[in-house]
């Protein structure tokens, strides 16, 4: 019973592998110039595109399938020229297929909405716009969302630093929101990447187990 799960778990991801790239040809052949990359990972397709052509890329996905927007978010590069990626995740309902299209831009150059391809990505770039800085050209409401008005930088950049702002909180003795000097809970720490397995210098109950001699 087991090996007949594990033969249809894998005739499954064959069928998916096949499926993604059927697509990913789609996509170049179609699209020509204004794709820079593709890429197939964790039985998802990823596709970068010029950021020039983010909207009819995406027009383009929503008429072949892809007519469910998941999310739209930001990476930040810093040490990248054109530091942020702009994410969005589709799905195709239909054909059980998901895709992540990429595109890239810096602080000072918008990248256009995408809204009249998908209504809903109005909050999610208003968001990229406040936790990130990137900007969207035609954006109908480009407002923060989750920081105070006066706020000044976005949280999210890995640039941003870690004092000499303010943060806000409601009183409740004068009961208005009041702005005092940021407080942090803990020194700010310069982090070695390493999994808290590979930092760690001890023994834990259960250990030897992996160096006993069987």
């Amino acid at each position: 019973m087991a090996n007949e799960v594990n033969a249809a778990a894998t005739d499954h991801a064959a069928v998916l592998r096949d499926k993604l790239k059927a697509l990913s040809g789609k996509i170049w052949s179609s699209l020509g110039g204004a794709v820079l990359a593709a890429d197939i990972a964790c039985d998802e397709l990823t596709v970068v595109f010029e950021a020039k052509n983010w909207v009819p890329s995406l027009a383009f996905l929503r008429d072949n399938g892809f007519v469910c927007f998941i999310d739209l978010t930001a990476v930040d590069w810093p040490a990248r020229e054109r530091r942020f990626d702009v994410v969005a995740h589709l799905l195709d309902p239909k054909a059980n297929l998901r895709i992540r299209a990429k595109c890239m831009t810096d602080e000072a150059t918008p990248v256009d909405s995408c809204i009249d391809v998908w209504p809903a990505a109005n909050w999610f770039e208003r968001e990229a716009y406040d936790m990130y800085g990137v900007l969207f050209a035609n954006h109908p409401d480009l407002r923060r969302m989750l920081t105070d008005y006066g706020f000044d930088g976005h949280p999210l950049r890995k640039d941003f630093p870690m004092s000499g702002y303010v943060e806000v909180r409601y009183d409740d003795e004068q009961k208005r929101v009041v702005y005092e000097p940021t407080r942090l809970s803990q020194e700010y720490r310069s982090f070695d990447f390493l999994s808290p397995w590979e930092a760690a210098h001890y023994e834990l109950p259960g250990d030897e187990k992996a160096t006993r001699q069987v």
